[in-house]
């Protein structure tokens, strides 16, 4: 409660205070970076984007107002919005470079395990690149930022419901499109 209590304060501070929208900054520029990372999976663009968001924050936090609707919903949607805009302005499809992934290696696992979950990890973020846009988009919000159906309905301008129909479909898909690459596997 203290947390949303500072935030909100920090908030207020940030719309006259250029110290106070530092600390702003830091505390959300990795969430927001990470998230635009992974939708475009390029440094150079998820710099570009990032610095983009803060910008736009920049020039809006001093008509921001929270009416029930928590800022890092409203940063988001602003984050969002310019990834959205980005792919539709470049034409661009996401690319994912697999070897700068964390992967959850340490000395305990063995090479064929490493090379088993590098495979699993593989296939799961091609199948993931054949969803639309906006399943992708929900797939982030979900497991890269860890928010909730409520929030990500937020974020996308749908109502909660809305996002969990279209979550049970987007896992759906994405169950569809694995079994089918396990078909020609074994064929």
């Amino acid at each position: 409660m203290t947390a949303d209590i500072n935030e909100t304060k920090l908030i207020e501070q940030a719309k006259s205070d250029p110290e106070a929208f530092g600390r702003l900054y830091q505390l959300y520029l990795e969430k927001v970076y990470t998230y635009i990372f992974y939708r475009t999976g390029n440094h150079h663009d998820a710099e570009d984007l990032t610095a983009k968001v803060f910008h736009r924050v920049l020039d809006h936090i001093a008509r921001y107002n929270n009416r029930g609707i928590p800022f890092s919903v409203w940063l988001f949607r602003i984050a969002h919005n310019l990834v959205v805009n980005w792919y539709r302005d470049h034409h661009r499809k996401r690319l994912v470079n697999i070897e700068k992934l964390n992967l959850a290696t340490d000395q305990h696992h063995n090479p064929p395990q490493i090379a088993e979950q590098t495979n699993e990890q593989e296939l799961l973020l091609a199948a993931i690149r054949q969803l639309p846009l906006e399943r992708q988009d929900l797939l982030a919000l979900k497991f890269v930022e860890k928010m909730s159906n409520a929030e990500i309905g937020q974020i996308m301008g749908r109502s909660e419901s809305s996002i969990k129909s279209l979550y049970h479909r987007t896992l759906v898909s994405l169950k569809e499109i694995l079994a089918e690459h396990e078909n020609v596997v074994k064929n």
